[in-house]
C-alpha cells in the first residue's frame, strides 16, 4: 500500500533527479560509450588540421586520429598497458589487502561500536559523527552498520531514534571522503588525478597523502557541525518519540575488547617502529636534504599503510580465534578483492577512455583552449574553482560512484586548471568535498534504500521524502562549511597536505 509520503514523493526535483539518474547506463559503458566519442571526436578535429602547442614543451602538437593506422596499432598495442598501469588499480588494491582484512576479521565493527557505545550522553551526537566519518575505513560497510547503530543508541538515551539514524548517515555518507588515516579513497582519487595530470606534465604526481591536512581537519570540524546540525535543527523538528523501541545490539564481548586492546598494542609498536626508522640520523626514507617533503617515505605511504592494517588485524583476528592458522590471512584477503570485482571491471572501460584522451592530445587541445579562455574573460581567481566545486556536486545527483564521477571529469578539469597554476591535488580536493556533501540526498546512493528500510522501523508512513527532507540540511551545510574551508585553505596558504597548496 502506497502512504501518503510516498504519494508525495512522486511529485518534484528530487523525483526528475531519480527518474533521469535511473536512465543512464551502467557507469562502465558510460566510459565505453565516452572512448567511442573519443574515437570519433579525435577523426573530426585531426582532419581540420588542428594543433595546439605544449605549454610545458613549446611543441606543437597535432590532433591525433585513433581512427587512422597509428590509432589502431596504438588500440591494439596498449589496451592492456593502459588496464595494468592505470595507477589507481594498484593503488586501490594494495590498500584493500589491508583494510579488507581488518574489515573481514571484526576489527572495524567492534571499533565503530566501541566508539559509539561508550560516549558519555552529552558526547553521543559527536561520537555518532565523528565514528560515522572514520568508519569509510570499512568502505560500504559502514552505511549499513552505523546508522541503525546510531538509532539504537539514541533510543536507549531516551532521544528520536531517527535523529540518530540521521546523524549517523550524515557522518557516514555526507563526510566519507574525509578520515584521519589515509583510506582507499585517497588512493584512487590521487591514481586517477596523476594519470589526468600527465597531459600537462609527465613527472606530475599526486599521492594519497596530498590531501591529508585538511581531510584531517575536515574529521573535527564536521563532527562538530554534524552535531550541532542534529541537535539544533534535526531533533527540534523530529520532537519527542512516542513509539516503542524494539531493536537491540550486542554490546562488545570480553574477547572483542581484549582484541581490540591487542590491535592498539600492536598499532603502537608499528607506529613506533615507522616514527624509529623515519627519525634516526641518515633515514634511508628521507630525502637528500634530511627532509620529509618529498620523500621515499611519503612516496612510499601505501605500502607502509598496508603493513599498518595488516598488523592490527592479524593482532585482532588472533585474539579473537578469527585468524587460527596462516592460510586464513590470505583467504580473508581475498574475499576483499572479490569485492572489488566490479571496480576493477570499471577501471577497465575508465583507463580506456583517459589513455585514449590522453594519446589523441585531444585532452591537452581541450585544456590549453579552456585555459584561454577562462583568461580572456578574467576567470581565472579562486572563484572559479568554487563553481567547479558546485558543478561537481550537482553531477553526483545523477553519477553516484566518485570514482567514475571523479574518471570523467579528472581528464578535462585537472588540465585546465594546471595551465591556470593550480595544483592538481587542490582540483581534487574541491571534487571529494562536493562529491561527499551530495551522496546523502542523491536518488541514486543505493544505501539510501537501505536506511530508509531501517527508518521505517520506528516510522511506518517514512518514504524517500522524509529521508531526503532530513538529510539535506546536512548536505547543504557540510558543502557550505567545506566550501569555506577550502577558500581559508587558498587564502591563507595552509597547506592541504604535505608540502601542497592551492598554486603548483
Amino acid at each position: 500500500m502506497t502512504t501518503p509520503t510516498e504519494q508525495q514523493d512522486k511529485k518534484g526535483f528530487l523525483n526528475f533527479i531519480e527518474k533521469w539518474g535511473n536512465r543512464l547506463p551502467d557507469p562502465f559503458f558510460i566510459f565505453v560509450y565516452l572512448a567511442v566519442f573519443v574515437v570519433l571526436l579525435s577523426w573530426l578535429v585531426s582532419s581540420l588540421g588542428t594543433t595546439v602547442v605544449h605549454p610545458g614543451t613549446g611543441e606543437e602538437l597535432a590532433i591525433q586520429s585513433i581512427v587512422s593506422g597509428e590509432g589502431i596499432r596504438y588500440i591494439l598495442a596498449e589496451t592492456i598497458n593502459n588496464f595494468t598501469g592505470f595507477a589507481p588499480l594498484g593503488l586501490v588494491l594494495v590498500m584493500m589487502l589491508g583494510i579488507g582484512l581488518a574489515e573481514r576479521v571484526g576489527l572495524m565493527e567492534t571499533a565503530i561500536k566501541k566508539s559509539i557505545l561508550n560516549a558519555p550522553k552529552s558526547l553521543v551526537t559527536y561520537a555518532v559523527i565523528f565514528t560515522g566519518i572514520m568508519g569509510n575505513l570499512a568502505s560500504d560497510a559502514a552505511f549499513i552498520l552505523v546508522p541503525p547503530l546510531a538509532a539504537m543508541v539514541f533510543a536507549s538515551v531516551g532521544r528520536h531514534p531517527l535523529a540518530g539514524l540521521a546523524a549517523g548517515f550524515a557522518g557516514t555518507g555526507a563526510g566519507f571522503t574525509a578520515n584521519i588515516l589515509i583510506t582507499g579513497t585517497d588512493a584512487l582519487l590521487s591514481g586517477i588525478s596523476t594519470e589526468a595530470a600527465k597531459a600537462i606534465d609527465d613527472t606530475m604526481v599526486v599521492t594519497p597523502v596530498d590531501n591529508w591536512y585538511f581531510m584531517s581537519a575536515s574529521v573535527i570540524i564536521m563532527a562538530i557541525v554534524g552535531a550541532l546540525i542534529t541537535e539544533k535543527l534535526i531533533e527540534p523538528r523530529l520532537g519527542t518519540y512516542s513509539g516503542k523501541n524494539t531493536k537491540s545490539f550486542e554490546p562488545v564481548t570480553k574477547q572483542e575488547n581484549k582484541g581490540l586492546r591487542n590491535a592498539l598494542l600492536a598499532a603502537a609498536v608499528y607506529i613506533g617502529l615507522i616514527a624509529l626508522l623515519l627519525f634516526f640520523p641518515g633515514s634511508p626514507v628521507r630525502n637528500e636534504d634530511g627532509g620529509i617533503i618529498p620523500s621515499p617515505f611519503l612516496s612510499g605511504i601505501v605500502p607502509i599503510i598496508l603493513f599498518f592494517f595488516i598488523t592490527v588485524a592479524v593482532a585482532y583476528g588472533i585474539t579473537v580465534k578469527k585468524i587460527t592458522e596462516s592460510k586464513d590471512i590470505p583467504a580473508y584477503m581475498g574475499d576483499a578483492i572479490k569485492d572489488m570485482s566490479g571496480y576493477i571491471v570499471l577501471i577497465f572501460a575508465a583507463a580506456q577512455f583517459i589513455n585514449y584522451f590522453n594519446w589523441s592530445n585531444l585532452g591537452i587541445w581541450l585544456a590549453v583552449n579552456s585555459a584561454e579562455f577562462l583568461t580572456s574573460i578574467n576567470m581565472t581567481g579562486l572563484p572559479i574553482m568554487v563553481g567547479f566545486s558546485v558543478l561537481a556536486a550537482l553531477l553526483n545527483l545523477l553519477i553516484f560512484s566518485g570514482s567514475a564521477q571523479w574518471a570523467l571529469m579528472a581528464p578535462i578539469f585537472i588540465p585546465m586548471f594546471m595551465l591556470l597554476d593550480y595544483h592538481p591535488a587542490f582540483v581534487q580536493l574541491a571534487f571529494r568535498i562536493a562529491d561527499s556533501s551530495t551522496n546523502i540526498i542523491t536518488p541514486l546512493n543505493p544505501y539510501i534504500l537501505i536506511v530508509l528500510a531501517f527508518m521505517r522501523e520506528y516510522d511506518k508512513k517514512a518514504g524517500l521524502g522524509t529521508l531526503i527532507s532530513l538529510m539535506l540540511p546536512y548536505s547543504l551545510i557540510f558543502f557550505g562549511v567545506w566550501l569555506v574551508m577550502l577558500i581559508v585553505f587558498a587564502l591563507t596558504g595552509i597547506p592541504i597536505g604535505p608540502g601542497i597548496s592551492l598554486r603548483m
